[in-house]
């Protein structure tokens, strides 16, 4: 479905309710995204309960972490962010974020996680070139 925008003179407005893209994780949920034309990315994530970066997103990116860096908020729910150093971060529903590459992630609780990001979806959960 493509994305119906407003444009006047320099302003673009796009909704995320008609997204340019959207692409499912192995399991759990998925991304939708929305693409400007001066190359910017905005995606929201929506990660169901049992959703881990390790299982859902790992098969497709084919990294050992996801070397994604992310910036954006989230808007409900909950996820754990796990460092390579093993140092642990919550990132709770009101939270700005902004994660370095090289993490594992996962939902807590029951209820899904839903995030907004700028910075780190452009080609996440992407099938990695073969």
């Amino acid at each position: 479905m493509q994305n119906s925008f407003q444009k006047s003179s320099n302003l673009i407005s796009k909704s995320l309710n008609h997204p340019d893209e959207s692409r499912q994780f192995t399991a759990h949920g998925h991304l939708d995204l929305i693409n400007f034309e001066d190359g910017t990315t905005i995606g929201k994530g929506i990660f169901e309960p049992g959703w881990r970066w390790s299982t859902d997103v790992k098969p497709l990116a084919q990294t050992t972490q996801c070397m994604a860096a992310h910036m954006g908020y989230c808007i409900s729910g909950k996820m754990i962010i796990r460092m390579e150093n093993g140092e642990e971060y919550p990132i709770n529903e009101g939270d700005a974020f902004n994660i370095p590459p090289g993490h594992d992630a996962w939902v807590v609780g029951t209820e899904p996680c839903v995030m907004l990001d700028w910075s780190g979806y452009k080609d996440y959960a992407k099938k990695a070139a073969a």
